[in-house]
């Protein structure tokens, strides 16, 4: 038999709770999910009987990769900046992967952030691909092949096997931003990506992996239907080897970047990079 007082004070106590969550956010004591175990346990002991079968707290949350959106470093911020006054953008979305901090940003056209999330990347450190390293099976690439090479690409999106959309990197190169992969369980690539260890998120052969939410509405959208440029900042050379045109703060302008015309003489004209997508090449795997 239940001890009625029990059961009072643990109605009490799980109403307060209610009462704190209705406080900041006014919609959730519509649809009050229990948080916790132990917060299921005290409506489940107040309700007795009339609980429902289904009372349960949510999953484990170290699994779902939703997170508060990173906040960009001041590497990440000055290369927006410096695309945003060179034009080097060519007026497309653009997308900042920040290696050392392994994270993803995305920027429309004119430099208004859309979203960030944290990402995987190739389990070895360096910022050059190996030759060929698009043609190899994935279990072929050596260990300290697994790169996630650094430098600036003009991406789209588009199929791939086994995945109905990606955004192509460098096709060549088999280089690709996805949704997380997670067919190998022992790999525990959503836990990598809540891990606040940036070591813990170097795991694929070199892709780039985000929450699948995150590609869906941030990377999708921003890239539907145009091409855009990817910015992916070294984690082994320094920042100015990969980027001539991004100047250090003594050799440039009060602003630290180069000027308009210097920068857009440094790189290939958006056309050129992008080469001809009509042709019948077949898709090709992603790594």
């Amino acid at each position: 038999m239940r001890d009625p007082t029990r059961a009072a004070l643990s109605l009490g106590v799980w109403l307060c709770l209610v009462g704190v969550a209705a406080s900041a956010s006014p919609a959730s004591a519509k649809t009050h999910v229990p948080r916790s175990a132990s917060e299921a346990a005290l409506l489940a002991d107040a309700l007795g009987d009339a609980a429902p079968a289904d009372l349960a707290p949510p999953g484990d949350l170290s699994e779902t990769a939703d997170q508060l959106p990173p906040l960009p470093s001041q590497t990440v911020t000055r290369v927006s900046d410096w695309v945003l006054a060179s034009g080097d953008n060519h007026g497309m979305p653009y997308l900042i992967v920040d290696k050392p901090g392994a994270r993803v940003f995305v920027f429309d056209a004119h430099g208004v952030q859309l979203g960030g999330a944290p990402a995987l990347l190739g389990i070895a450190k360096g910022d050059d691909d190996a030759p060929g390293i698009g043609d190899l099976a994935l279990s072929k690439i050596p260990m300290d092949e697994r790169t996630t090479p650094a430098g600036r690409f003009v991406a789209h999106l588009g199929p791939a096997s086994g995945m109905d959309s990606v955004l192509w990197v460098d096709y060549d190169a088999a280089l690709s931003l996805h949704p997380v992969i997670t067919s190998n369980p022992k790999e525990r690539r959503l836990q990598r990506l809540n891990s606040a260890s940036t070591a813990e998120k170097r795991i694929s052969h070199g892709c780039i992996n985000v929450p699948a939410n995150f590609y869906e509405n941030v990377v999708q959208t921003a890239f539907f239907d145009t091409a855009g440029v990817v910015y992916i900042l070294p984690d082994t050379k320094p920042l100015g080897d990969v980027f001539p045109a991004l100047a250090t703060e003594a050799d440039a302008g009060r602003d630290g970047f180069l000027p308009i015309s210097d920068s857009m003489a440094s790189r290939t004209s958006v056309e050129d990079t992008l080469g001809t997508e009509d042709s019948a090449t077949p898709v090709r795997r992603s790594r």
